[in-house]
């Protein structure tokens, strides 16, 4: 079972995330989010990668934190020229000999070899170099065994609130580039990912009289046998600098991930749950809600099966483009914003909920763009 990348992918297993406060991290993603922990670095393994690890699971989607203990490793590496970010993408592979193969003979550049692991049955594993920055993929295959790394001490039960947002898998993974066409031609030519969605828009044409405005060309790449969907955004002239794809740039000190998108199995109560638990969300101009059934209308969706009132006084947004067919979606606020800490850094995680509609919210990409501006006006960040 290769898929038709040829690189024989399973899934989006995990991001890796390098951070400067792992109990920070642990406080986010098991008291707010509603994540567990699943495991945390052994001792031996925090030696000899001079970083701290855990591991927090919600369903299928997995994040694995790390901090620098000292210098010297890949999470201080990484920090030395970045905020905290995303430094590594994780993907389950069928057959790893032959995805290591395919990703050569495509000129692709291995880090290192296949390297195996056994414990409690084997994993074997791999990375790449990729134009995301300093974010590489990594391949891993298992046999025998569940354990996502080696090296990890799993507890004996899961350590959190069990996922009560409902949270289901990794919809999308969204990504920021000063230009986007050469990460395109190696997303198709190295990785053998399809073109799924693009679109092109301007902030300006709102208030051209402001003389500023944010815009962006974005491509979304994917590989239809695993699903795994990366969407892909560069700044679109007039005002290339304030755009806010080139401000994430310039807050991550380059190109790099930009949000995750998290599924989930109803995003109403899953949003009250997250307010309650003190998450902060980008703030939706009121206007949106004013005139969305008219918009809804227009764009052929009809009725949906929610009330305004409830996503308005929420903030979720909802985007489609056939009758009955929709998502729902809303976006945290960056990592800085929620930490009140730049060095933070401006990842951020979306939770999305479709029904029926497979896009990416085109029709909110306006919205949040522009809440995305009224935040760095109020950061000082563009006048």
């Amino acid at each position: 079972m290769q898929g038709k990348t040829g690189l024989g992918l399973k899934r989006v297993e995990a991001i890796h995330y390098y951070v400067h406060d792992l109990a920070r991290s642990r406080r986010f993603y098991c008291e707010m989010m509603g994540f567990d922990e699943i495991a945390v670095s052994s001792k031996s393994l925090e030696e000899r990668g001079k970083q701290r690890s855990a591991i927090f699971r919600a369903a299928d989607v997995t994040v694995i934190c790390s901090e620098p203990v000292g210098e010297g490793g890949r999470a201080a590496r990484f920090m030395a020229k970045h905020p905290a970010g995303i430094g590594t993408v994780v993907f389950e592979v069928h057959d790893i000999e032959h995805t290591f193969r395919v990703l050569e003979e495509r000129h692709g550049t291995p880090i290192t070899d296949i390297q195996h692991f056994e414990e409690d049955g084997t994993i074997s594993t791999f990375s790449i170099t990729t134009p995301f920055g300093d974010t590489t993929f990594r391949f891993v295959e298992r046999h025998g065994t569940d354990r996502l790394f080696f090296g990890f001490d799993y507890h004996e039960k899961p350590i959190g609130l069990g996922n009560p947002m409902g949270f289901q898998h990794i919809d999308h993974i969204t990504s920021n580039f000063q230009t986007l066409q050469p990460a395109m031609l190696w997303m198709e030519h190295v990785m053998g990912f399809e073109s799924y969605w693009d679109i092109a828009f301007h902030t300006s044409d709102l208030a051209p009289e402001q003389k500023t405005g944010s815009g962006l060309r974005s491509k979304v790449m994917w590989d239809p046998e695993s699903g795994a969907k990366f969407a892909n955004n560069e700044p679109l002239r007039p005002f290339f600098k304030t755009s806010q794809i080139n401000i994430f740039g310039e807050q991550n000190r380059g190109d790099g991930v930009q949000h995750l998108a998290i599924a989930c199995s109803s995003i109403i109560p899953a949003v009250k749950k997250l307010r309650e638990a003190g998450i902060q969300f980008m703030p939706t101009p009121g206007t949106y809600y004013d005139v969305l059934q008219e918009r809804l209308n227009r764009l052929t969706v009809g009725k949906i099966d929610e009330d305004i009132n409830v996503l308005r006084e929420l903030g979720i947004l909802v985007d489609g483009k056939e009758p009955g067919k929709y998502l729902l979606q809303i976006f945290l606020q960056e990592a800085a914003a929620q930490y009140e800490e730049p060095e933070a850094g401006p990842f951020f995680f979306e939770v999305i909920q479709r029904k029926g509609d497979q896009g990416f919210g085109a029709g909110n990409f306006r919205a949040l763009f522009e809440s995305i501006e009224m935040q760095q006006r109020m950061d000082g960040l563009v006048p």
